[in-house]
């Protein structure tokens, strides 16, 4: 059965009966706010009966988290920009200034802005795309959403049209038996100052609680819609929020510990408190200590939890005690790159800290043959990139619940590309694949 879902018109007749349910958060107020959106658009999906809620026993997850090993790709750079994921959108712009999605509307002719991301929306990510990570073993695909997609205002110059792609996206997973994690990758106010939250630059998410509670409202809305039976088979998890930065300062970790609380609410019993819903919630770590989270969010109280948290290198040893005794953790971004000489994964024009072209860096070596399309890296390096990534994945299912790789796909930086690396050979077909006797040296 085709489900045509009028957006606007559903977001704008929930929306105010979510905001009424929202308590008041333990933030700074600025001013009142009152969300809108400017998104009009009919999304088609096709996944089975409409609102047959009471076809899912309550509690049941989706997925078997914790007992089946989590294996994925994030579908980065697709519905939330970044620069060095897809650098020619950037270079096309001609414009030094566009450094993220803010300012990719703000320095640019909305309707040139809007041709743009649409084309990009059109071909980045297809359903040959979600084929291919169904026939390479993987299970899961996470897939990063910005709040601008649901909400903008107060003269925000954000473009928005991502919604229906996330459908899309969902439709094409349930073809080809893959689980979705869907993210909010990026806050009002930026949760992080990282241009992939959508802006770059400076952290105020936690400072007001108009930005808690837009981006609350966010996660009502999609717990609401997600939780429809129709989307059982595919739709396992929402993440309510990427990368929270307890090292920006401030009272950010307090903050966040009360939006995972609130969320929980929203995403666990997106009906009300009477019935318990089907999805899990994913919360990351905010860059703290894994063992910071102990006894956060546990059962018996909190059911269909698990954290995630990014990794940049191999060897954080505390996954185990805390896995077995807590909440199943998740590697949810983590990736082969050894370097950082990914042409703009600094930030646009901020150069590599391995090679010294970053302000202030100290040269380590030469960038030649260690990013790019990959069509120069040598057979040691490619050997070199392929124990890294068996001890990596190794280490994540046997001390965790599993793995996120970041990400699918990039345009010039093929170490941080899944579909690269099964193309050249330091990927294997099979994710349960070992050929190193000890892929550490």
């Amino acid at each position: 059965m085709v489900l045509g879902v009028k957006l606007v018109v559903y977001i704008l007749a929930v929306l105010p009966a979510v905001l009424s349910e929202l308590e008041p958060h333990p933030a700074r107020t600025r001013h009142r706010h009152h969300t809108r959106t400017t998104q009009s658009l009919d999304v088609d999906i096709d996944l089975g009966p409409a609102n047959a809620y009471d076809s899912e026993e309550p509690g049941q997850f989706r997925f078997p988290y914790g007992q089946t090993k989590v294996r994925g790709v994030n579908l980065g750079g697709w519905l939330v920009l970044e620069s060095w994921i897809t650098p020619s959108l950037f270079d096309a712009t001609g414009d030094d200034r566009i450094i993220d999605e803010y300012t990719f509307g703000q320095y640019q002719d909305k309707d040139v802005a809007k041709a743009a991301l649409q084309k990009h929306w059109d071909t980045w990510i297809t359903e040959p795309d979600l084929a291919a990570i169904a026939a390479a073993g993987l299970n899961h695909v996470r897939v990063p959403i910005g709040f601008w997609a649901f909400d903008v205002s107060g003269g925000e110059p954000y473009i928005q049209g991502q919604f229906p792609y996330l459908c899309k996206v969902i439709e094409w997973a349930a073809k080809h038996d893959i689980k979705v994690i869907i993210d909010l990758h990026g806050a009002p106010g930026s949760q992080n100052g990282f241009d992939n939250s959508g802006r770059a630059g400076n952290t105020t998410w936690h400072l007001y609680q108009s930005n808690v509670y837009r981006t609350n409202a966010i996660i009502k809305l999609l717990a609401v819609e997600f939780s429809q039976s129709k989307y059982k088979n595919v739709v396992a998890t929402i993440a309510p929020l990427n990368e929270p930065a307890s090292f920006r300062g401030g009272d950010i970790v307090n903050v966040t510990r009360q939006y995972w609380l609130d969320s929980y609410q929203s995403i666990r019993y997106p009906f009300g408190r009477s019935r318990e819903g089907n999805l899990f919630e994913l919360i990351h770590d905010a860059f703290e200590p894994i063992s910071f989270w102990n006894g956060f969010m546990t059962k018996p109280n909190y059911t269909g939890v698990a954290l995630d948290t990014s990794i940049c290198n191999i060897g954080k040893n505390d996954i185990k005690p805390f896995n077995a005794a807590y909440l199943p953790v998740i590697t949810g971004e983590f990736s082969n790159a050894l370097t950082d000489c990914t042409k703009n994964i600094n930030g646009r024009f901020r150069g590599s800290r391995y090679d010294g072209t970053f302000p202030g860096s100290t040269k380590i070596g030469n960038c030649t043959g260690k990013s790019g399309s990959g069509a120069d890296f040598t057979d040691d390096y490619k050997v070199e990139l392929g124990k890294f990534f068996e001890a990596q994945t190794t280490t994540y299912e046997i001390n965790g619940s599993g793995w996120i790789f970041w990400t699918w796909k990039a345009e010039k930086s093929a170490e941080w590309s899944y579909q690269a690396g099964l193309a050249g050979g330091w990927i294997p077909r099979d994710p349960t694949e070992r050929k190193y006797s000890n892929p550490c040296i």
